[in-house]
């Protein structure tokens, strides 16, 4: 199985992987429906391809949990996103302009990119929403499911 390379999903399915992330355990799709202001069918639909691609677990009327793999991509995600915010708080935006303009991209830059600036930065272990952690789980490692 190949590496994940932080560009697979579209940027709803990020920001959807990033807060079940941020649940920490079972999240009923209405919930995730309310989060994101968004009829439960869709929610539904995009539940099943993200189960399909591997990333959580779906058992209908009980909610929506990571895998173990879908954990360590979202934590990937969430360190992409606190990387990316940092740099920008550094070059003089607010935490909220640097979140807000973070959103809007991050989607759109690789692993690598990410790797590469957060080695430049030393491996910040703070970000302005929160701890930056670097283990990277079974992604780092080529593993998918």
């Amino acid at each position: 199985m190949k590496t994940e390379e932080g560009l697979e999903l579209t940027p709803r399915k990020v920001e959807y992987l990033k807060f079940l992330s941020e649940q920490g355990g079972a999240v009923r799709t209405t919930e995730i429906a309310t989060h994101f202001r968004v009829d439960p069918s869709t929610i539904t639909k995009t539940i099943g391809e993200l189960a399909d691609a591997g990333y959580l677990l779906h058992t209908p009327y009980h909610g929506v949990t990571l895998t173990d793999c879908g954990k360590a991509y979202a934590g990937f995600l969430v360190k992409r996103h606190r990387i990316l915010s940092l740099i920008f708080v550094r070059n003089g935006l607010s935490h909220a302009q640097a979140c807000h303009e973070v959103s809007r991209f991050e989607s759109f830059i690789s692993r690598d990119a990410v790797d590469t600036m957060c080695r430049s930065m030393g491996h910040p272990q703070q970000g302005i929403c929160g701890e930056i952690t670097h283990d990277d789980g079974c992604m780092a490692a080529g593993k998918h499911h």
